[in-house]
């Protein structure tokens, strides 16, 4: 029986659905994939050409995915550390004086992964021009000249750095052909407009002594911050969310997690930029996710507060946060190893014992290090210490730490560049949903299983070529 988003959420008929609990139904396709828009705003200012962001996850998201993600289109939030990553020019890039050394600028390239520097008489930006650490000649640019003036010069002169200088000679910013190039390959970048800055968010603590990880965050040039919470509506997070908008008010604040019409209009009220969605349903506290976010983007697509959903974002929510889909590709942290014969990678989420001390290995890093034994060595005990998992999930006074999550391995799924209902825009999708003109049909347990592989002795599954 077709079905409108009501019907297919009413609690009395379903009872909480989960995902897959329920399929979009296919409408007429009058148009090819490469016309698909996918378009759509994550906080009140922020639009991104592709819906997709990582979850702050010590296994998922990294400097790498954070610069893949936003390559593509999308935003990663990072839990620990955030490193610049430009697209155009640099306005402020790392100089040195003449009276610094080749072991300085080696240290630059093993720290920040260049060694294009330029050299003024006072080391900084703003001193005269003297030269360049490159292996190749340059040529001069001169303030006002546009990124297309600027590509024709490098690409003219086969140069690959291009330092802008006054009518003084003194440095104004800097300008890299390989930027230029990414600019070209990855035309629905997450940049910033003026600067071509990669767009990259932070995820930030809610208690009072996280709110100087805010402030070096806009110091670093960030615009969104994701507060970590498994309780959205706390006290700590009303607050943070307060001060962050009275302190900083320009600072995108991405804030949840949420299930509720309650929980989210305390956040919006407090002053949220945008909405996450995730309090699963296998714990006493929590929703069934379709119906969470079918919940909470009903009210705050209202006051024009976009929504991210954990997992799907076809029940009127803005975008999709990912965790276990993107562990396990090349951009996600740790190295490969084998297990079972499977090449994985360790995988856990921020719950669970191993985040909260990352220091020790968790059941996926095999005992003695021999590969194939799933059974890992005792933990040392160790005074217990704060980081983003302990701050999440317990008090300051915490001695015994109690699981609230789970750590394992995940298959290889190749790079996250590898990865039709009718619908042609993503806010059309939003408004088909809610005039009910997109439809959905539930499904059975029996039909679940009769939607997987069935019928064979045996088969590969292939996930990428």
């Amino acid at each position: 029986m077709s079905l409108s988003v009501d019907d297919s959420m009413n609690g009395w008929l379903s009872g909480g659905p989960i995902y897959n609990d329920f399929l979009l139904l296919p409408g007429k396709t009058d148009f090819s994939a490469a016309d698909v828009i996918a378009e759509s705003r994550i906080t009140r200012n922020v639009v991104l050409q592709t819906p997709f962001t990582s979850n702050p996850m010590d296994t998922v998201t990294k400097t790498k995915m954070t610069i893949s993600l936003a390559l593509l289109g999308g935003i990663a939030a990072l839990v620990r550390t955030v490193k610049r990553q430009e697209n155009g020019f640099i306005t402020d890039p790392v100089v040195l004086s003449p009276t610094r050394t080749v072991a300085g600028v080696l240290n630059i390239k093993a720290r920040l992964g260049f060694c294009g520097i330029p050299i003024t008489d006072s080391g900084f930006l703003g001193g005269k021009l003297l030269g360049i650490v490159t292996s190749r000649d340059i040529q001069f640019g001169f303030p006002g000249v546009t990124l297309n003036e600027a590509s024709f010069v490098l690409l003219s002169c086969k140069k690959g750095k291009l330092p802008i200088v006054d009518d003084q000679g003194r440095l104004t910013s800097f300008l890299a052909r390989s930027d230029l190039l990414k600019n070209q390959n990855y035309p629905l970048s997450s940049t910033n407009f003026d600067s071509k800055q990669l767009y990259v968010a932070a995820a930030v603590g809610i208690r009072p002594n996280d709110r100087e990880r805010p402030r070096l965050l806009v110091e670093a040039g960030l615009v969104i911050v994701v507060l970590g919470s498994s309780q959205g509506s706390s006290i700590y997070q009303l607050e943070m969310v307060q001060w962050i908008k009275q302190t900083f008010s320009k600072l995108e604040v991405i804030a949840g997690n949420v299930v509720t019409h309650e929980q989210a209009a305390y956040l919006v009220a407090a002053g949220a930029d945008g909405l996450r969605v995730c309090m699963g349903s296998g714990s006493i506290l929590g929703r069934p996710p379709a119906m969470a976010v079918y919940a909470v983007a009903e009210f705050a697509n209202k006051p024009g507060i976009p929504v991210i959903a954990d997992g799907a974002f076809a029940l009127v929510a803005s975008a999709v946060m990912m965790d276990g889909l993107l562990a396990g590709t090349t951009e996600a942290p740790g190295e490969y190893f084998y297990h079972g014969g499977k090449r994985v990678k360790a995988y856990g989420g921020m719950g669970s014992l191993e985040a909260m001390d990352p220091g020790k290995s968790g059941p996926s890093l095999q005992a003695n290090g021999r590969p194939g034994r799933t059974k890992h060595a005792p933990y040392p005990k160790s005074a217990p210490h704060e980081n983003a998992a302990t701050t999440r999930y317990f008090s300051e006074n915490s001695t015994v730490r109690v699981a609230q999550g789970v750590s394992g391995d995940v298959q290889d799924r190749g790079s996250v560049e590898a990865f039709d209902i009718g619908v042609k825009i993503v806010e059309d999708l939003k408004k088909g949903v809610q005039n009910g003109s997109v439809r959905f049909e539930l499904r059975t347990a029996r039909a679940q299983v009769e939607g997987g592989v069935h019928r064979l002795r045996s088969y590969t599954e292939r996930l990428f070529t």
